[in-house]
């Protein structure tokens, strides 16, 4: 018989010897709301939670029904297990402070509760990323500065993705795996251990839409993995594939190899993907599967937020792709 490996059995066979419990059961927090979560979207068009919430978020972006519940569903199943010392979540204007009534713990939770909502009506993969910082106050008081922390300092960092089945990707920094929800049993089951980028490579993933809106250093990029531009030389042929999902975009390019870009535009130099929230988690996975993330110049890992909801370019995948898309961007 098949060895069956729940996600609580790998957490704890996986968690340090001299471990309270606190941070691995944070881990079954999180993956507890993914169950709860996943089993609303599945039920998404029967339930009368799909449309708009009538309501905008911090980013501006019109919230839909299932933003909102799973925002809560989060925020609910994470707020009184003295766990944590703060949330913040690309929901919310401000960072979200733990109740009075319940004890604060050691971890600083970030998440972006819905990622690709816009494609919920049209039923389209959408997914959960998080990231996980230990509390930098030793009062545990759960002040701003503890949430604007670089990637590199992240304790762990992983997304579910509500898809054709629910899978849950996760990281603490002894590699990337992942874990399919058996819908029969109610349990993450391990399906993935130790993924690794493939080489070579097989996808690209980017809007052509704005090409026009893009520097010359990404445009030149972009014709390269295209095969239109040939130096330098690519022993490969990539395929393109975007989805227009953050979370499913990555997670296909994770399992088969390639890039993910999202580049800054003329009138978005700042870029669009939310730093603390989507690239920094992401990152964090990448580089824990061989790969890299870039803003176009440096790690992704190594951008010190400054604000809640700071926006960066982001390339994401192979490590040799991405340092690629770093040469031409110099070279402009």
């Amino acid at each position: 018989m098949q060895k069956i490996v729940t996600i609580e059995r790998f957490i704890l066979e996986n968690q340090p010897r001299t471990a309270k419990g606190e941070f691995t059961n944070l881990l079954y927090d999180i993956a507890l709301a993914a169950k709860v979560i996943a089993s609303k979207t599945n039920r998404a068009g029967l339930a009368n939670i799909l449309g708009r919430a009538g309501s905008t978020n911090i980013q501006g972006e019109v919230q839909q029904k299932l933003d909102v519940f799973a925002d809560d569903v989060i925020f609910r199943l994470c707020d009184h297990t003295g766990r944590l010392c703060l949330m913040a979540s690309e929901e919310h204007e401000e960072v979200i402070h733990i109740p009075p009534q319940f004890e604060k713990g050691s971890y600083v939770l970030v998440y972006d509760p819905l990622d690709g909502s816009a494609n919920i009506d049209v039923n389209v993969s959408i997914g959960t990323i998080f990231g996980i910082y230990r509390c930098l106050d030793h009062d545990k008081r759960g002040r701003l500065e503890d949430a604007l922390q670089p990637g590199r300092d992240l304790v762990a960092a992983g997304y579910v993705l509500y898809g054709s089945s629910t899978m849950l990707v996760y990281s603490t920094g002894q590699g990337v795996h992942g874990f399919t929800l058996d819908p029969e049993i109610g349990e993450f089951l391990l399906s993935h251990e130790d993924i690794r980028l493939p080489e070579p490579p097989g996808y690209y993933s980017v809007n052509h839409a704005y090409y026009t809106q893009w520097t010359p250093g990404v445009q030149k990029f972009v014709r390269w993995l295209q095969g239109v531009e040939t130096m330098p030389a690519k022993p490969f042929q990539l395929s393109e594939r975007y989805i227009g999902s953050l979370v499913a975009d990555f997670h296909r390019n994770l399992l088969g190899g390639g890039v993910f870009a999202y580049p800054a535009e003329k009138r978005k130099p700042q870029g669009k993907i939310r730093l603390l929230y989507e690239a920094a988690p992401l990152a964090f996975l990448a580089e824990q599967a061989g790969g890299y993330a870039s803003n176009g110049s440096s790690s992704i890992l190594d951008v010190v937020p400054t604000a809640l909801h700071q926006r960066v370019p982001l390339y994401i995948g192979n490590r040799k792709l991405v340092e690629q898309l770093e040469a031409f961007i110099a070279a402009e």
